[in-house]
């Protein structure tokens, strides 16, 4: 016979949070697309005082950390996004149906790391093109998939300060 909803659950884990991660990937893909149709390189766009988009390319990772070397970082940093997103995805699939934020956290970002990792691989380097800014002092320039990482990281610290101790009571 079919399985019943609870083998089901068990079996899929909290894998059905793989929505999310791809609305993260196919998002920043779209607007990473885009970002190259409508924007010149280089070129601030205003959009309103303290955020411009600018189309950039970052050969390096987070803060263009690496970006200067002589391509070696392209094929380090592939190696190392496939690593973590495997690693998340395992993570993913073992967390509980009631750890959502958890789930949220890790499902952001995977789907940040692979919209990044898809520039690296087919691109060389990573789109980047929303610019925050306060006066002279400019943030690095960065995209859909690093907002997702980032918040997906604040729901993961979350979930470690506000809800470990629960975790820990159930084992």
């Amino acid at each position: 016979m079919g399985a019943s909803a609870n083998e089901w659950e068990g079996a899929v884990g909290s894998l059905k949070w793989l929505w999310l991660t791809a609305f993260i990937v196919v998002a920043d893909l779209v607007s990473k697309d885009y970002a190259q149709q409508v924007l010149s390189y280089g070129v601030p766009n205003p959009v309103f005082t303290g955020l411009d988009m600018t189309l950039l390319y970052n050969t390096g990772a987070a803060f263009s950390f690496l970006a200067g070397e002589e391509g070696w970082q392209r094929w380090f940093f592939i190696v190392i996004a496939i690593v973590v997103s495997t690693v998340l995805l395992v993570w993913l699939k073992r967390t509980e149906p009631r750890q959502w934020w958890l789930a949220t956290g890790l499902a952001l970002i995977l789907g940040g790391a692979l919209g990044n990792l898809h520039d690296r691989v087919y691109l060389g380097y990573v789109v980047d093109f929303i610019s925050v800014y306060y006066d002279v002092h400019y943030f690095p320039a960065f995209n859909i998939a690093d907002i997702a990482i980032t918040v997906g990281t604040v729901l993961m610290i979350i979930d470690m300060i506000f809800f470990e101790s629960e975790a820990d009571e159930r084992t």
